[in-house]
């Protein structure tokens, strides 16, 4: 009987998806963010006009950091119980785990009361989730896009080989706005790491929840991203699925909710500081010049002006740091020409701090490689590395362990400060993915408190909860790590394991560094 060689039969597989291709966009449906004057008239509007009321300059917006997990889904899950007009939710990752099926019935209930919810979601994040999006698709108030999609459903990975220079550009913005009044915009995905729902590993990260004009830009990047060229209408690329199934997912999704492990979560949230906060209208503002970089949305293909990045937009408006610089980045790819840069910022006399995830933490090892082969050319520069450690997660956060960590956790927040004055929060990562590949959003913060705890963190917490990198004067590696208050020395990647190491050792000798 005659067979195919494996090999052969692989081949004749990519060939025949090869001819597969996007579907025309012609006919897509445009919409808008709700227009200023009918947003000013919603609860939410009303409520914030007597914030933004209160501070003179409407020029500044108000700002609300969102270190704590809890406080970060309270924000969301409120804003989506507060809106009666419009939902624009953009995000790189949704898990279809509590966390993430509790936001689904929270966009699910606002459209049952007439909200227009638009969610867009890169398609390289939606894995398992192809039948939810297409049941809440059917919904006569919701509608979802899928940015650069992939043709073939599974495996997603296909896509990579058949259609690589688009499908390996992926928008990894967030952002969550109700009524064009609020958003929340910063590093969290959408999953139970991010929002403290595990009993694993959680992930450290920072939003920032956001009033006034600043809502506005974030609105107006939205509707770029709605319209790109990239974003197709979901039932153009899911499988079609009957109206009823939305029943059947809601029925599922509210079992899941009286399991005990939502109804904890849920009882945590409710005690959440900021969620009392909004409800009584005692939450403290730090009012700022606030600007929003991003990235144009044709970078998703390609197709973008070096003016259109938004390294470059970070670069125009930030200038050259003139005392102090400190970075947080949990994935950190430097590469030589970024070497070459710190090392200008560190030799004129700017103090120059990284935070960024030790081995032990990292969640991609390659990525981890790519900044190893760089640290030793970071140090002699004069440029101060930490790397977060990582414990096991009990469920509580560790306050003492500041801005950045919690009792068990892999760093994920992005931001930086720079001089004491400005201050960076949102999706951007310092390596070449961020930089040139991915979409990336973020604000940029004009106020002193807010840099200031940037600083704070660096001086008190980080150093308790992170090895500090050091060069030894023959030039060997050595990390330092406080333990109960006394100081440890390892001499090897600390918490590592031997297969690890080797790893980073490989990957660092191999030409990926453009990819991480």
């Amino acid at each position: 009987m005659f067979s195919l060689h494996p090999l052969c039969t692989l081949i004749l597989g990519i060939s025949l998806l090869s001819g597969c291709s996007l579907p025309p966009l012609e006919g897509r449906m445009n919409s808008r963010a709700l227009p200023q004057a009918q947003a000013e008239l919603t609860t939410l509007g009303r409520a914030i006009a007597q914030q933004t009321s209160a501070e003179p300059d409407k020029n500044k917006s108000g700002i609300v950091p969102l270190a704590d997990p809890h406080d970060a889904f309270a924000a969301r899950i409120l804003l989506a119980r507060m809106a009666e007009k419009t939902l624009d939710v953009q995000y790189y990752i949704w898990h279809g785990d509590i966390t993430g099926t509790l936001l689904f019935e929270a966009l699910r209930e606002a459209a049952d009361r007439g909200v227009k919810v638009r969610l867009l979601l890169d398609d390289n994040g939606t894995t398992g989730l192809d039948i939810e999006l297409a049941a809440l698709d059917t919904h006569p108030n919701i509608e979802v896009r899928l940015f650069n999609p992939f043709i073939v459903r599974s495996p997603k990975a296909l896509g990579y080989v058949t259609a690589f220079s688009r499908a390996n550009r992926r928008m990894h913005n967030k952002s969550f706005t109700a009524d064009n009044q609020a958003t929340i915009v910063g590093g969290r995905n959408v999953g139970d790491e991010y929002f403290g729902a595990t009993d694993g590993v959680l992930f450290a990260d920072l939003d920032v929840f956001a009033i006034g004009p600043i809502v506005q830009s974030v609105s107006s990047d939205f509707d770029k991203y709605w319209a790109s060229d990239s974003a197709y209408p979901a039932d153009r690329i899911l499988p079609a699925v009957k109206p009823s199934r939305m029943i059947e997912i809601t029925a599922a999704a509210a079992s899941l909710e009286q399991s005990p492990a939502a109804q904890q979560y849920i009882s945590a949230i409710r005690e959440s500081s900021f969620m009392t906060g909004l409800l009584q209208n005692t939450l403290t503002f730090e009012w700022a010049p606030v600007r929003m970089v991003s990235d144009d949305p044709a970078k998703g293909l390609g197709d973008v002006e070096t003016s259109g990045l938004l390294i470059t937009q970070l670069n125009d408006i930030l200038g050259k740091p003139v005392h102090t610089l400190d970075l947080v980045s949990p994935y950190f790819v430097p590469t030589a020409a970024g070497v070459d840069t710190f090392t200008q910022i560190a030799n004129s006399g700017v103090r120059l701090r990284v935070l960024t995830n030790a081995l032990e933490a990292t969640d991609v090892v390659a990525v981890h490689a790519g900044y190893a082969k760089r640290r030793k050319d970071l140090l002699k520069a004069g440029v101060v590395l930490y790397e977060m450690r990582s414990t096991a997660y009990n469920g509580q956060r560790n306050e003492s362990a500041g801005l950045f960590g919690s009792s068990g956790s892999s760093l994920h927040a992005k931001t930086f400060g720079v001089d004491h004055t400005r201050t960076f929060v949102g999706s951007f990562n310092f390596d070449p993915r961020s930089a040139h590949l991915n979409t990336e959003l973020g604000f940029i913060i004009e106020n002193p408190k807010t840099a200031e705890k940037i600083d704070e963190a660096f001086t008190t917490s980080i150093p308790e909860h992170a090895y500090e990198v050091r060069l030894t004067d023959d030039d060997q590696l050595y990390w330092l790590e406080i333990r109960d208050g006394v100081q440890v020395r390892h001499d090897r990647e600390p918490g590592a394991t031997f297969f690890q190491r080797i790893a980073v050792s490989i990957l660092s000798i191999l030409p990926i560094e453009w990819l991480l």
